[in-house]
């Protein structure tokens, strides 16, 4: 089937199986492979983007089912030579990251949890990333990251 997608601002035309993930779209056909493929069975969200500002999890996500969506993956949070985005300096800032293999999920779920006004507290961080598995356990240098950058995006 053909489908146009928008990602990163950006329109792309693509011919695609009816069963193609989003996911295997931005990886394999336009190489943003900044959203990972961990588990492939929507379980750690390595592969979290936004879609129109809700985050989704890339390997469940039909690329039809995307289409008419403004998709954002982490490549398209800060331009060359622009400054990173708040999430991403809160994430140098604290080391919130070890390996770096989940981070780009991490981040693009961050933002989304800050803007659904799900970060109010460290608990409430805990629980609403709770879907972005760590292997290498950073989840406390995480969570003092989104708490950085919740104050930078302009929610309290």
């Amino acid at each position: 089937m053909d489908i146009v997608l928008t990602i990163n601002g950006r329109e792309h035309r693509l011919g695609v199986d009816v069963r193609t993930t989003l996911l295997d779209v931005l990886r394999e056909r336009l190489g943003l492979t900044g959203s990972k493929k961990g588990c492939d069975q929507g379980q750690c969200g390595a592969c979290t983007v936004l879609m129109d500002g809700q985050r989704v999890l890339g390997c469940f996500t039909l690329a039809a089912a995307a289409q008419g969506a403004a998709i954002t993956t982490i490549e398209g949070l800060a331009g060359d030579g622009a400054p990173l985005h708040p999430m991403q300096q809160a994430f140098l800032d604290h080391d919130a990251y070890q390996c770096g293999y989940c981070t780009p999920g991490q981040i693009m779920s961050a933002i989304a949890c800050v803007t659904e006004g799900h970060a109010r507290t460290e608990d409430e961080i805990r629980e609403f990333m709770s879907g972005n598995l760590c292997r290498c356990a950073a989840y406390p240098k995480i969570v003092a990251a989104v708490a950085q950058a919740k104050l930078a995006m302009g929610h309290a």
